[in-house]
């Protein structure tokens, strides 16, 4: 048999490009970790390490304030010579409250070292049961933030009609929720976000719900951008397994996404030729 014409495995270029944009920034990993629930900080690192992630978020009111961090903190664990952070307003109830929690974590980039950071990760979540992110809230602090030129990553519901008014306003990104946070279900919402990322002329980020590998490899076969991942690397029996699991799985499904499908029948199809068959 004569391999001379074929490619090999080591041609990289019969593999997709994995870097995306957001806002003018290029990422060379689609992974997003979260960095809450893990059972200490070492766990954390070696995860994030492990996952390969480019983009880690961090909650901003779980800390006091940016002149009196713990020196414990996650915070001074991390590399952020080769992450970037993203400052999220997780646990904000009201839009003026995310915009104030956005400007603190503008504060903190600047103490880490990153002083041209502007990223947010805005969350607007009045619903303590549930935690579905409010619409309303969400597109009010939205427009004041890319205002002030803020690249703003909103949390949403996965409704369509919102990830475009989002979109139409400046945001960099749209996260529609793959099921609710923390519930490791999946993705529940696959028609909504097939939807909005038909329609979509930014990055979409499937955040919350996702449980395990095959969840990071759906969502990225359906044509995301990227997958955010906190609550299933950190609650998995071994989290730094899961993060390579993570890693694996987002370049699986982006593989298959740019490889396109093949197409589904209603019948079987035989794989060997009926022509040329000897008696």
């Amino acid at each position: 048999m004569n391999l001379s014409n074929s490619r090999t495995v080591s041609d990289l270029s019969i593999y997709p490009d994995n870097s995306w944009i957001v806002g003018d920034k290029v990422f060379s990993s689609r992974l997003m970790l979260g960095t809450g629930k893990y059972k200490s900080i070492e766990v954390a690192c070696k995860s994030i390490q492990k996952s390969q992630a480019s983009i880690v978020t961090v909650a901003m009111r779980r800390l006091q304030n940016a002149n009196n961090l713990p020196q414990d903190n996650l915070l001074y664990s991390l590399p952020w010579d080769i992450l970037w952070l993203l400052p999220n307003t997780a646990g904000c109830t009201t839009a003026d409250e995310a915009v104030r929690v956005a400007s603190f974590g503008r504060e903190i980039c600047k103490r880490l070292g990153q002083e041209t950071n502007t990223f947010v990760k805005l969350e607007v979540i009045p619903d303590s049961r549930h935690l579905f992110p409010d619409p309303v809230g969400t597109l009010k602090a939205a427009e004041y933030l890319v205002s002030k030129g803020y690249v703003v990553l909103p949390y949403i519901f996965p409704d369509p009609m919102l990830a475009k008014q989002l979109e139409e306003l400046g945001c960099a990104t749209v996260m529609p929720l793959g099921s609710p946070i923390g519930s490791g279900q999946g993705i529940k919402n696959l028609e909504n976000i097939q939807a909005i990322i038909d329609r979509s002329a930014i990055p979409v980020v499937v955040d919350a719900g996702i449980g395990t590998a095959s969840d990071a490899v759906k969502a990225m076969e359906i044509g995301s951008s990227a997958v955010l991942v906190n609550s299933a690397i950190a609650h998995a029996n071994c989290p730094v397994s899961m993060a390579n699991a993570m890693r694996l799985g987002v370049l699986s499904g982006r593989y298959a996404s740019v490889a396109g499908r093949m197409k589904e029948y209603d019948r079987a199809i035989a794989s060997s030729p009926s022509t040329g068959i000897l008696p």
